[in-house]
């Protein structure tokens, strides 16, 4: 008779194994000129940072040129660590010379954003190395968030000359995602007491023949505040006849209020302004404490560029002119009468 042995079992446990999603890692392109790091760069450090995760910067230039900047942003708040390159080829930084090392440095890390400021520069940069890579890329972007859960990023950004705000989600099925920021929409980042980012050279990527030559640059010097950080911006448009006119109406009221000079694109098309002062969808885009416009009518490219203005103020002969529609104060007149009354009361 065969003896029967209870055998008990044991309860087996199962373990799941889920993977999770990558926290956020953001490569900024910090742009420099004159040995400072530009404004714009730091705005789009602060958008980084609202992503939720560690922050990257990399910094090219010429020999001599980088090595200041890197100690500039390592000691900004949010940046975890800089990476820097240096060559002569990089004198002008032509995309098509920084496009290669970017896209090394992103395939050699484990960056899930890359991030820098709207200017022309990065305009030109970014969407070539996001090409490469075969990824899309947002532009001129307002806000972001970042869903950690689910790796997707949501953008806003201005379309049809600002009248219309877009919502953009990046998924998960883009696991690199390219956006430049405007760098009125956020603050910029600051100075962080005792921060000291760790710096790391890249080896550098020799561009074969570039198809572009860099002749000259010109920049226009001023005494005044830059156009695109100015807190007080006056400007001027088509209704001040010429470039002499122009020059010695606004000049006085800047002087007075501290204030960089803008223009509208019917102004600068005249010849009255530089290029480089004029506001509007396919100029400077703008967002000062107060936006003095004067004879500027109100065209639809010029308010994209200046209507998130905290005080905007329009002088205009015109009662029906479309600047009096987002103008917070408006004034029927003569801006030739106007403008010298007014600077002498500010000079009292």
């Amino acid at each position: 008779m065969l003896g029967l042995r209870r055998v008990a079992r044991l309860p087996i446990s199962r373990v799941r194994c889920y993977a999770s999603a990558p926290s956020p890692h953001a490569l900024l392109f910090i742009e420099h000129r004159s040995g400072a790091i530009e404004s714009g760069s730091l705005s789009a450090l602060t958008a980084a940072s609202q992503l939720g995760g560690s922050v990257t910067g990399i910094v090219v230039g010429v020999p001599g040129e980088v090595e200041p900047i890197v100690e500039s942003a390592r000691k900004l708040k949010g940046i975890s660590a800089v990476l820097h390159a240096t060559s002569p080829q990089f004198k002008a930084s032509l995309p098509e010379a920084v496009a290669p090392l970017l896209k090394q440095a992103i395939e050699s890390g484990s960056f899930t954003h890359v991030v820098s400021a709207h200017t022309s520069s990065a305009k030109s940069i970014l969407p070539r190395v996001a090409a490469l890579l075969d990824v899309p890329a947002v532009s001129d972007v307002t806000s972001v968030s970042h869903d950690e859960a689910s790796s997707s990023t949501t953008f806003t950004r201005p379309i049809y000359a600002g009248n219309a705000i877009a919502t953009v989600k990046a998924s998960d099925a883009i696991p690199l995602k390219f956006f430049t920021v405007r760098s009125t929409a956020f603050e910029a980042a600051p100075v962080a007491n005792g921060a000291s980012a760790e710096a790391k050279a890249l080896d550098i990527v020799d561009a074969a023949k570039l198809p572009t030559e860099h002749i000259k640059t010109t920049i226009t010097k001023s005494d005044r505040p830059e156009l695109g950080v100015a807190s007080r911006v006056v400007s001027g448009g088509r209704a001040l006849k010429d470039a002499d006119t122009f020059n010695k109406t606004l000049e006085p009221l800047a002087d007075v209020l501290g204030a960089a000079i803008g223009a509208s694109r019917a102004a600068v098309d005249a010849g009255y302004a530089d290029n480089s002062l004029q506001v509007g969808q396919t100029g400077k885009v703008v967002a000062p404490e107060l936006y003095i416009a004067l004879g500027i009518s109100g065209a639809i490219q010029h308010l994209a560029g200046m209507k998130d203005s905290k005080l905007i103020v329009a002088v205009n002969k015109d009662a029906d002119a479309p600047i009096f529609q987002v103008a917070d104060v408006g004034l029927v007149a003569d801006l030739f009468e106007v403008v010298p009354e007014l600077v002498e009361k500010l000079k009292k």
